[in-house]
């Protein structure tokens, strides 16, 4: 049960749910997808996956907000999908704390019920408060931050819980002693490292600009990084702010690239000589970091981005302003060589590998 259209595949969570599909019908998996539309057509490519896709309206508006559960679980709700969901006996996996309406609904119980972690979402929010600068927005989030702090308790009725870090597994384990949490990282969709030896020429930050947190590192590394640092940066992503437009625009040295397409972003990533990704929030993971790995060069990233990873050995870890511009320094005129490549390689495909994270999930589902 997916919060959104899980295609395009081109932000975080549904990355993570496009890549799962596709491994998962690899591995023989027949899959009944539900899913939310609100903000993406149908999408008939998930039929290549799927055995059936059912579409359901998410009830947006005032009424939706004003609910005592969050208004990202209020919002996803449908007596057809209850319904649909009662049609068989098949074991559900309810996608992020967004769709976990019917966990615990009573008609549901004795069911396998899995649930899939992205974040622990009241920390998100929270997070998200604490960037925002709209005064209204920074209101909807400290409330729905409280609101789905009160709602996590809903996860009891989960049969078990995969989650995407082992920081996130360590604190759900703790709020839920006697139930299964169980870490499995991110699907993401590389079969292989294409990461190039070599050299580029600039720095990149990428990210959806629309969302605060990645607004809030962009400035930063303007205003705290680059701001007197003479090395190209370029800062691409989706739905910029006008204010960062500005700020940008003051720097010769400083190029903003806004809404990418997905072959435009493929290529600033492979050819830029530095990746740069920080965040002010240390749950789930970063799956923009794992792709970046997965196809980019040196990797330079403050401590909150790998929080729970275990893929310290392949970054360069700064923790703050001054060893990050002495980090770009250094990095930036150092060859990213062919031992770097296959030291990534060898990690990444131990332990992040789509097939063999397929394997484990139908192990911990079905039991076989």
């Amino acid at each position: 049960m997916a919060f959104s259209i899980p295609y395009p595949a081109n932000y975080g969570g549904v990355i993570d749910v496009f890549y799962k599909l596709k491994a998962l019908h690899k591995a023989g998996i027949k899959i009944h997808l539900h899913c939310y539309q609100y903000d993406r057509p149908e999408a008939p490519q998930l039929n290549t996956y799927c055995y059936t896709v059912t579409y359901y309206a998410r009830k947006t508006g005032l009424a939706a907000q004003f609910s005592v559960k969050p208004y990202i679980v209020e919002s996803r709700h449908s007596e057809a999908l209850l319904l649909n969901l009662l049609a068989d006996n098949y074991p559900v996996l309810f996608e992020g704390l967004h769709s976990c309406y019917y966990l615990g609904h009573k008609s549901l119980q004795g069911r396998t019920l899995i649930y899939r972690e992205s974040n622990i979402e009241h920390d998100y929010y929270f997070n998200l408060f604490k960037s925002e600068k709209n005064p209204g927005k920074k209101a909807f989030f400290l409330l729905e931050s409280l609101k789905l702090r009160l709602y996590q308790k809903q996860l009891k009725y989960a049969t078990k819980m995969l989650v995407v870090s082992q920081t996130d597994r360590d604190y759900l384990a703790r709020q839920f002693p006697g139930r299964e949490v169980i870490y499995l990282s991110s699907f993401h969709g590389n079969s292989s490292v294409g990461s190039m030896p070599g050299k580029g020429n600039y720095v990149l930050y990428h990210g959806n600009l629309s969302v605060g947190e990645n607004a809030q590192a962009a400035e930063y590394l303007v205003k705290e990084v680059f701001n007197d640092l003479p090395v190209p940066f370029t800062i691409a992503g989706l739905n910029p702010s006008e204010s960062l437009k500005n700020l940008v625009g003051g720097f010769s040295h400083i190029k903003l690239i806004p809404n990418p397409g997905q072959e435009e972003m493929e290529a600033l990533v492979r050819n830029a000589q530095i990746n740069v990704l920080v965040t002010f929030q240390s749950t789930g993971l970063k799956l923009k970091l794992l792709n970046t790995l997965y196809n980019g060069r040196w990797m330079l990233v403050n401590r909150e981005m790998l929080a729970g990873t275990g893929l310290e050995s392949l970054c360069e870890i700064a923790g703050n302003a001054a060893e990050m511009k002495n980090k770009i320094k250094l990095l930036f005129h150092t060859e990213f060589d062919q031992g770097q490549l296959l030291a990534r390689a060898e990690l990444l495909q131990k332990r992040f590998s789509d097939e063999a994270n397929a394997k484990k999930m139908i192990l911990e589902i079905y039991g076989e």
